[in-house]
């Protein structure tokens, strides 16, 4: 059996998509399969995970019961991963009787962000049954939105209500995507630690109606002095709630262009809207990975 999903980018709403703010998030092009055969001959479950450079990143083998961790080379991971299959044996321990073995493959770097884990959750809740939303909840935590999109393979707009995901999915379509560009900053933000960054902070219900309306806004809006303004206008929203300096003004102050954070802020990818010369610029930085709109978005 062989499952598969997407990854994510958040072009909005990210912190305050858990205070109830419409979020908008787009599928990229690169995701994550997941592939179960018997493990035929053993008496145990075997896990590989391979990263885009097709090395292997995680090795576990568990017991049939998945208690106990028979050897792996990551134990802090293996773990983790442990009390992912723990959730699904609760929900149907059928699914273990049977030695099985687990192969993954990552299409992008681990450490981009883009959504490792969200895309494990979902083929794993793919192959048991279980609602992804429900696995979520029970090991990594969040809002939901990056599931949505491992599901849909779709741009969507994603809300909270009641703590109940709802989403819709859209067009994304625009005529200056091609000056849209994804950098990586090279530094892979922890999202559970990203999370505990505002859990203490208290969003104004008119803040959280506003980047709803801005998230409204950019899925539809066609002009792109009024697409920059509102990621500027974003920005500077969450610059306020999280009395953090904007990416731009800390780090490309002289840059002339747009820039924008996406997800935890301070690491993982910005959005940059420019010019022909802005991975010129961005490498003159020491940003090497740097990503046309076309050639990243699905």
């Amino acid at each position: 059996m062989k499952f598969y999903s997407s990854g994510k980018i958040l072009l909005s709403g990210e912190y305050a998509v858990l205070y109830g703010a419409k979020a908008l998030a787009l599928p990229t092009k690169k995701g994550q399969s997941l592939k179960i055969d018997t493990n035929k001959g053993k008496n145990y479950h075997s896990w590989q995970a391979f990263d885009n450079q097709n090395k292997v990143w995680l090795e576990v083998n568990f017991s049939l019961n998945l208690q106990n961790i028979i050897d792996t080379n990551d134990d802090i991971k293996a773990e983790f991963l442990q009390k992912i299959l723990n959730e699904i044996y609760k929900f149907k321990p059928e699914l273990f009787v049977r030695a099985l073995n687990f192969k993954t493959i990552l299409e992008f770097d681990p450490n981009w962000g883009l959504g490792s884990s969200s895309t494990l959750i979902n083929n794993l809740a793919n192959w048991s049954g279980m609602d992804a939303f429900d696995l979520l909840k029970k090991t990594f935590g969040g809002s939901g939105y990056d599931i949505a999109v491992a599901k849909e393979k779709k741009a969507l707009i994603y809300q909270l209500k009641n703590n109940y995901p709802v989403w819709k999915t859209i067009e994304f379509n625009n005529d200056f995507s091609d000056q849209i560009y994804f950098v990586y900053l090279n530094c892979k933000q922890n999202s559970r630690e990203a999370i505990k960054l505002i859990n203490n902070k208290k969003i104004p219900d008119e803040i959280i109606e506003r980047i709803s309306q801005i998230t409204e806004q950019l899925s539809g809006e066609r002009s792109l002095n009024e697409f920059k303004n509102l990621l500027e206008e974003h920005e500077q929203i969450l610059s306020k709630i999280l009395s953090k300096p904007t990416i731009k003004d800390q780090y490309f102050s002289d840059y002339s262009g747009t820039i924008k954070s996406l997800g935890a802020w301070g690491g993982d990818f910005i959005l940059a809207v420019g010019n022909a010369k802005t991975p010129e610029y961005f490498k003159g930085k020491g940003f090497k990975q740097i990503f046309k709109y076309k050639d990243f978005i699905l």
